[in-house]
């Protein structure tokens, strides 16, 4: 394993351990939100994830799951990324993101766009993981497209 790789190792699992963005946070009334439950039924990682926007800017990211470290990881990056931004400018990440997953592994993340999530260029490598790496991700687009109803 090169240093890059063993580096982007390190930055999932430190996400996955310490959370951003984890713990269900209840919307204020009047404050446009959406919910989405995601559940990969292979490996039984499982999330549940809430957006609130003001406007269109992404106000605040938060979820609760159960999975593995790639799954956890990739929701806690994903809560960092998103909340303070443009709605819009976060669809872009999230497809780069997604574009990253369908590489396998044939393209490196782009850390400008990405940040941290380009330490899931790895993971792209493997057909049965880009499933957890995508779990939050499904969710936050899901939740977005709720919270414009």
């Amino acid at each position: 394993m090169n240093d890059l790789d063993q580096l982007y190792q390190q930055i999932i699992l430190d996400h996955a351990k310490a959370r951003h963005g984890a713990g269900l946070l209840e919307a204020p009334e009047g404050v446009a939100h959406g919910e989405s439950m995601q559940h990969n039924p292979v490996c039984g990682d499982h999330i549940q994830l809430r957006v609130q926007l003001e406007g269109s800017i992404v106000k605040n990211v938060s979820w609760e799951g159960d999975g593995c470290s790639i799954s956890m990881a990739s929701a806690s990056v994903l809560s960092e990324l998103a909340t303070g931004i443009e709605r819009d400018e976060f669809m872009s990440i999230l497809e780069e993101f997604r574009e990253l997953m369908r590489s396998r592994g044939s393209r490196a993340g782009d850390e400008e766009i990405l940040g941290d999530g380009a330490a899931f260029a790895g993971v792209s490598k493997f057909p049965a993981r880009v499933k957890c790496a995508m779990l939050s991700w499904v969710a936050a687009e899901a939740a977005l497209l709720a919270a414009n109803q």
